[in-house]
């Protein structure tokens, strides 16, 4: 019974890896028509390779960070200064130039994600040791102070040969299709899941529920800790060289405070501890925020102007949702929980009872 079971979840996961992939290869034939629904998805893919790895550190291993615009921009530049053509580097840094041992270095897409994920594991290896001792609240805002260095020095005149200073950089090579985009996201969350469900990750789990019985049982705390803070800073550091292949060009003011904010309300809304949570609420933040963009466009009834219907008011009316979603899911869409057929069958079949429930409970009441 259980091998038919599995061998169902097998097949139902494979037609929607297949319908996935028909979408994605009907996209990318048309991408000229749909280039703003792309640009949607690719946004959201990279931003849920980033709420991953921000879930594997606060909801896996209990460490509140608030460093990924940090981690973020140091891959994003990294991956910027590798990837730019040597042809075009002129035009880019056009102020004070650039530095000779960086005017003929160049790599591929690929090698530049991996050593700015390494560039960012290894800075994150360096501040953990101090930071690291810290808790809660603490190391929140330790971390967020860190990424608001990381923004200073890269915006810093000095640095203007290597990050170009305030002037950001351009030419960036962007994904070579649809494909590519959507393969590297998938394969850098893949690489977390497989982290969390080994003995790594029930290590993390064990520091998340009681550090002084993790002790007990022989686990060095600050060991396990730094391990996950240096995991996450080399995937959230890919992250950030996908954002800048998909943007094309970024600058300092890109990773700001409000970057971090908008992963830790991905997490949130998706459920604190839930992959698949923090992968869904990606997709539905971003794609939210640009699906509500009409109210930020002036509405006329009758040649009369409605007074709401301005710029920003977008955001209010997003805000009024996620509050509104938070209010019936206080634990996030998905809680702790991670998506199953099973557990999507089951829900399926009980919205008829529970309706059914609600329509006899409104009888009771009329009579």
């Amino acid at each position: 019974m259980k091998k038919k079971a599995f061998s169902k979840n097998k097949l139902y996961t494979l037609i929607a890896l297949l319908f996935i992939i028909g979408i994605l290869g009907f996209l990318q034939a048309n991408s000229a028509q749909f280039s703003y629904q792309i640009s949607i998805l690719e946004r959201s893919a990279i931003y849920a390779v980033v709420a991953v790895s921000m879930n594997l550190l606060t909801g896996f291993t209990g460490l509140f960070s608030l460093g990924q615009a940090g981690f973020m921009a140091i891959g994003a530049y990294t991956v910027a200064i590798l990837t730019i053509p040597v042809e075009t580097r002129a035009s880019v840094y056009y102020v004070d130039g650039i530095a000779p041992f960086l005017a003929n270095l160049q790599c591929p897409y690929w090698l530049a994600l991996i050593i700015a994920g390494l560039f960012a594991a290894g800075v994150a290896a360096l501040i953990g040791i101090p930071v690291l001792r810290l808790k809660s609240d603490y190391l929140a805002i330790a971390t967020l102070g860190f990424s608001e260095i990381i923004r200073a020095v890269i915006a810093a005149p000095q640095l203007n040969k290597v990050t170009n200073g305030s002037y950001g950089l351009k030419s960036i090579p962007g994904f070579p299709n649809l494909f590519v985009a959507f393969g590297l996201c998938a394969l850098c969350i893949l690489l977390m899941v497989l982290l969390i469900n080994s003995s790594y990750g029930r290590a993390f789990k064990a520091l998340r529920e009681d550090e002084v019985a993790a002790q007990a049982m022989g686990l060095n705390l600050f060991r396990y800790k730094e391990l996950a803070f240096i995991i996450s800073s080399f995937f959230t550091g890919v992250g950030g060289g996908l954002l800048a292949i998909f943007m094309r060009s970024i600058e300092s003011k890109t990773f700001s405070i409000n970057l971090t904010y908008d992963i830790l309300l991905i997490v949130v809304l998706g459920g604190i501890g839930s992959i698949t949570g923090s992968v869904i609420g990606s997709f539905l933040v971003t794609a939210g925020r640009e699906w509500l963009r009409f109210f930020d466009n002036p509405l006329y009834i009758a040649g009369v102007q409605i007074p709401l219907f301005r710029s920003g008011f977008r955001m209010v009316i997003f805000s009024i949702l996620l509050m509104a979603v938070v209010l019936f899911y206080r634990r996030g869409i998905m809680g702790s929980n991670e998506f199953s057929w099973n557990g999507l069958f089951r829900l399926i079949k009980g919205i008829p009872g529970r309706l059914k429930k609600k329509n006899k409970a409104q009888k009771g009441e009329n009579a």
